[in-house]
């Protein structure tokens, strides 16, 4: 990477994490899932009549193992996608120094006759 670019990326990080820190400290605001608000939602405009379509057949014990498994599987996740662009990206430069290797012995070859 660039210097430039590293500069650039570390601003950008900076940047979130001061707005991070300005945002978790000047409001008293929770954060919640997208889930209960959606079910607040639904509730307010149907006027209470909401039942869900689906059960969880397993309810962590606690928020702090579910957020541990939300965790787990986001990373699993990044690492499966991870795996694949270095492979693919790996893949594409490996033939292509072969591709460039074989065209170089051919011109060399090609030259001595």
């Amino acid at each position: 990477m660039s210097r430039k670019l590293e500069i650039i990326v570390l601003a950008i990080i900076l940047i979130f994490a001061i707005q991070f820190v300005y945002m978790s400290s000047t409001t008293d605001a929770e954060y919640m899932g997208a889930d209960g608000q959606a079910e607040d939602a639904i509730i307010e405009i149907t006027g209470g009549t909401y039942e869900p379509v689906a059960e969880p057949f397993w309810e962590p014990p606690s928020g702090e193992i579910e957020s541990l498994l939300f965790g787990l599987q986001a990373a699993i996740g990044a690492g499966i996608l991870g795996y694949f662009f270095g492979y693919y990206r790996a893949k594409k430069r490996y033939e292509s120094d072969l591709a460039y290797g074989e065209k170089s012995k051919s011109e060399g070859d090609s030259q001595s006759l």
